[in-house]
């Protein structure tokens, strides 16, 4: 059974930092891209950050220079580090994993206040 476990979400003021973390455990063929997505109230569903299993890494405009995506291939886990948040940044966090399949996780809340 596949499970994506994310961690990290919370209430952070403006210019604050959180982390979040996605474990993926069950997957039995090799996981290629891993990424995380946000969808604010109202709005569509969006990419924030993504990375290949050879590092090839993309970002969003809108969060560039601000937000780091790492992942640890021995863990099977995707990390996202966000700095100086902004209230434009609440949203749903959901971790995505490539692989033979795409798999998302089951959100995690990030609010910024101002």
């Amino acid at each position: 059974q596949v499970q994506l476990v994310e961690s990290g979400g919370g209430l952070v003021q403006a210019g604050g930092s959180l982390r979040l973390s996605c474990a993926a455990s069950g997957i039995i063929f090799s996981i290629d891209a891993m990424g995380w997505y946000r969808q604010a109230p109202g709005k569509q569903r969006e990419l924030v950050a993504a990375i290949t299993s050879g590092g090839k890494i993309n970002y969003a405009d809108s969060v560039k220079g601000r937000f780091t995506i790492s992942r640890d291939n021995a863990k099977n886990t995707v990390y996202l580090q966000m700095n100086s948040l902004k209230p434009e940044d609440t949203a749903v966090y959901y971790c995505k994993v490539v692989s033979r399949y795409a798999y998302w996780g089951q959100g995690t809340q990030v609010t910024v206040s101002s």
